[in-house]
């Protein structure tokens, strides 16, 4: 506890910084374009993304067959008996 107490003493000591010209600061970086901040990132990101779609899109997906579903016949395959009980 004596640390806490010591840190925060010292912290209490501490002098206040000024705050004169701490609007102009924050109105300057507001005012900052937002491209120039972007820079490289934004177009890595972009060009990855296609890439991926790209890539996605070749590979072919597996053939599936259309099955009759009757959700209120007695042997739905989407009920919850029947999914809870799993295949037994």
């Amino acid at each position: 506890m004596d640390d806490i107490d010591e840190a925060l003493t010292r912290l209490a000591r501490a002098p206040v910084p000024a705050l004169d010209g701490l609007e102009a600061r924050v109105l300057a970086q507001i005012a900052m374009p937002r491209a120039a901040q972007a820079g490289f990132g934004v177009g890595a990101i972009t060009i990855a993304a296609l890439a991926i779609g790209m890539i996605g899109a070749g590979f072919p997906a597996s053939p599936s067959t259309a099955a009759p579903l009757s959700p209120f016949g007695a042997n739905s395959p989407l009920a919850p008996s029947t999914l809870l009980a799993g295949a037994q």
